[in-house]
Parts: C-alpha cells; structure tokens; sequence
C-alpha cells in the first residue's frame, strides 16, 4: 500500500483529499497543529488507514523531525500533497510586515522545506509523486489578496522548475488550482460574493472540495505518470 503525506488535512480541501486518496486504497497521514473533530472521525472511519500528525509548519525549523516521524510510522512516501495555507485579506498598503512574513512563511517557504526532506527519500527510492496546491488568483490575481496571490503564484514557479530537476528519477511534481470552492472559507463572501463568482464561472457554480480531491487522487496515480510540471485548474470555468 502506498503512504501519502497531506498537509493542512483537517478541513476543507485538505480534509476532502485525505478522504478520496483513503477510499482510492492510499495509506495517508495528515500534517496540521491541530485534529479537527471531522479529521478525529474520518480516522475512526478509515480503520488504521489514516494517521494524523501534529506540527506547526509554520515553525520551519521543526519540520525535519516531523518527516521523520511520518516516515517512521509510515514507511518511505510514494506522495506528497502540500495543502496547508493561510489567507490573508486586506489592502497591502495596510499590512503589517509580521502578516506579511507569517503568509510567505506558510504557504511558501515551509512546502519548500516539506519537499526537501521528503523528495530525498523519493529520488533515492522509485519515485513519486508531489502535489502543490495552488490557486487562480496566483494568475489572475485578487483585489485585497495581493500577499496571498503571491505566495500561490510562487508554487506554481516552484512546481515547474522542480519537475525538471526531478523528473529523471521518476519523480512527477505538479500543481492544482483550485477557484472559490464551496467550502467555509467562501461562506466569508457573503451570498452577494457568492453569487457574483457563479455569474462569472462557465458552469455557473462553484466547484467543490472532492472536485480538488480528485484531481489530486488522478496526479497521484499511475494514469498520470507522463504529467509533470503542470496546473490543472478547478475552478467550474472561472478562468474561461
């Protein structure tokens, strides 16, 4: 059985991720600061398929013991879906510089970091498969998320240029993209928010966290062995 490491995986897309690649036959563990009570009973449910682990990936310099750790329970790790990040509304002009630096920080230098430790074990082993999630507002950009969008658009450039230098070792690395997902995050909008993104998506909806899930379940497996080095949107035609 093949062991996956998820970041972020106690709610939302993380936590829909987790749940798809355990019924798709993965041995997966979580990495998040804290157990959420639906990640407690999708562990319960999953019956020794599923493990969590608490770091804070935040603090960078802990999280070569955190792989470690995942590694000793586990086994060596055939994948990797770096999900973990945070938002971060507001004008730049009126952020302060320590939430500037705790958004790089998690969702761009620790998934950097993350990949390191854990891509060794793959290069030296028979591959694998390494997962960034992403978003379109890397590419498209959003009023208020210049920070965030960033950091998004970071992954993207850091995807690319590590499919290169992995790839002849059986490595594959690739990003998905999701949109504004109907999940809690998007409930922030507000119905006037909401309604404004599905006038503008083609399906006119919004896409979902398994739609996420599935896309990464798909990179993962042996159907995606010559892609790499690629974004697959999710977005219900939001970028169109």
């Amino acid at each position: 059985m093949r062991s996956v490491l998820v970041t972020g995986g106690s709610r939302g897309i993380g936590l829909s991720i987790a749940r798809r690649l355990v019924g798709a036959g993965y041995k997966v563990a979580t990495l998040s600061r804290s157990q959420s009570p639906a990640l407690a009973a999708e562990i319960e449910a999953a019956g020794g398929a599923l493990r969590h682990f608490e770091a804070d990936l935040s603090e960078i310099e802990t999280i070569p013991e955190a792989v470690r750790r995942v590694k000793s329970e586990l086994g060596p790790l055939w994948g990797l879906v770096n999900t973990a990040g945070v938002g971060a509304d507001g004008l730049l002009a009126n952020m302060h510089n320590s939430q500037i630096e705790a958004v790089v920080r998690l969702n761009t230098i620790a998934p950097m970091v993350l990949t390191k430790y854990v891509v060794r074990g793959m290069m030296a082993g028979a591959g694998g498969r390494i997962v960034n999630i992403s978003s379109i507002i890397g590419s498209t950009g959003y009023s208020g998320l210049s920070v965030y969008g960033a950091t998004k658009a970071s992954l993207i450039g850091f995807t690319k240029s590590l499919a290169r230098e992995v790839g002849q070792l059986g490595v594959t690395v690739n990003a998905v993209a999701p949109g504004f997902v109907d999940t809690e995050m998007t409930a922030g909008l507000g119905e006037d928010g909401r309604a404004q993104v599905i006038r503008r998506s083609a399906l006119r909806r919004l896409a979902e966290a398994d739609d996420v899930a599935a896309m990464v379940a798909f990179l993962l497996g042996d159907d995606a062995r010559n892609v790499t080095g690629a974004v697959f949107n999710v977005d219900a035609g939001n970028t169109a």
